[in-house]
């Protein structure tokens, strides 16, 4: 909504999934009117509505290997909102191979994380997080939840960083993880570097085609 509001003429919308009452206390753009129908469709007509200037794009498919490429190529920025591993390391390999920066968030019971990847040479997700957990070991949100508030302080400061990406303004978040505890109104970093034997951005990369990740991390989609 804040990308739709800052004008930002072209917004692209990747969501398989339908409205559900249990995303409401969250996912503020939906209402009660909206359950059942697909998310992405909602999006487009809410976002259009706040900016009729926009061209707002609705996918409401899924993420694969087969599509992320030919779904992603057309926009300048890609920003990862998804809740599972399998997701997360397909974008990330996508945005590579696209050579796309990637502004990251993620979010877990009261504590939240955002970084810019793949970003004026800067390192991948996979040179933070090069090998995925195993399945079982992390919850999901609807084993674990999350305070309903920290994905709109999360989703703001990830669309801070698109904005500033499309600008030129500012440092963008890369090779830094902004971390915050929404219980102690705590924020910190952690820098991290490009991997020089990442297997997605480093000097000789063994991942130059994309797979799906299901069977290999740790929570599916």
């Amino acid at each position: 909504m804040y990308l739709a509001a800052a004008g930002v003429g072209r917004l692209g919308i990747i969501e398989m999934d339908r409205v559900e009452l249990s995303n409401l206390q969250r996912q503020v753009l939906y209402s009660t009117a909206e359950i059942g129908r697909s998310k992405a469709e909602v999006a487009r007509e809410k976002l259009e509505a706040l900016n009729p200037h926009l061209q707002v794009e609705a996918h409401a498919l899924r993420l694969t290997s087969q599509n992320a490429l030919d779904l992603l190529r057309p926009y300048d920025v890609v920003i990862d909102a998804s809740d599972n591993f399998p997701t997360r390391y397909l974008v990330n390999d996508a945005c590579v191979l696209l050579d796309k920066p990637l502004v990251y968030g993620a979010i877990h019971q009261f504590e939240g994380q955002v970084s810019v990847f793949h970003c004026q040479g800067g390192p991948c997700y996979r040179c933070l997080y090069p090998i995925p957990p195993q399945p079982g070991s992390v919850a999901n949100c609807a084993e674990a939840g999350v305070l309903g508030v920290l994905p709109g302080v999360i989703g703001s400061l990830m669309a801070a960083e698109a904005l500033k990406l499309r600008l030129g303004l500012g440092e963008p978040l890369s090779g830094r993880l902004l971390l915050y505890d929404v219980l102690h109104h705590g924020f910190h970093q952690v820098a991290f570097s490009r991997r020089p034997d990442c297997p997605v951005c480093g000097d000789q990369p063994s991942v130059t085609t994309l797979i799906d990740y299901e069977a290999w991390c740790g929570i599916s989609v």
